[in-house]
């Protein structure tokens, strides 16, 4: 896990993509609130072991202005969507297989693994950065932790 002061964040994360609905989205529409960003693919375990803290996190704190998004650069649409039908994922995931949001994440912050979870502070710059599996309990540390900070 890495950690990044107020201070050293660098310029805010805009991700804009098309959904495996076929839906926009942008990051920008969410301009003051915390966002995690969640790297994933159906196949991997640790993605498929994490998604229900996820998922319960995305819940908890959506009355809280905190938004939940998917990058997904390995899957077709069936089996993205099947994974979201399995976990019953309430969030979008961008269909990134031409590697566009990742090489975005990777001009402000490393992604060298997959998952990979990003807390975007209220001025969507990276405050938190999880590599691998996303223990439930450190990733709402840094969500409340995120929340805290003033709005910009």
């Amino acid at each position: 896990m890495s950690l990044w002061e107020p201070d050293d964040r660098g310029e805010a994360v805009q991700l804009t993509g098309t959904d495996f609905s076929g839906n926009p989205v942008d990051t920008r529409q969410w301009a003051g609130d915390v966002v995690v960003v969640n790297t994933w693919y159906a196949a991997c375990p640790p993605c498929r072991a994490e998604a229900p803290d996820l998922v319960a996190a995305a819940a908890d704190y959506a009355a809280q202005g905190v938004h939940f998004i998917g990058v997904n650069g390995t899957d077709e649409g069936g089996a993205a969507l099947a994974f979201d039908r399995t976990f019953d994922v309430p969030y979008p995931s961008i269909s990134d297989t031409d590697g566009s949001a990742i090489a975005d994440l990777q001009g402000h912050v490393p992604v060298q693994a997959v998952p990979t979870t990003l807390v975007l502070d209220r001025q969507g710059r990276v405050a938190a950065r999880i590599l691998g599996l996303a223990d439930a309990s450190t990733l709402r540390a840094l969500i409340d932790e995120a929340l805290e900070d003033p709005a910009p």
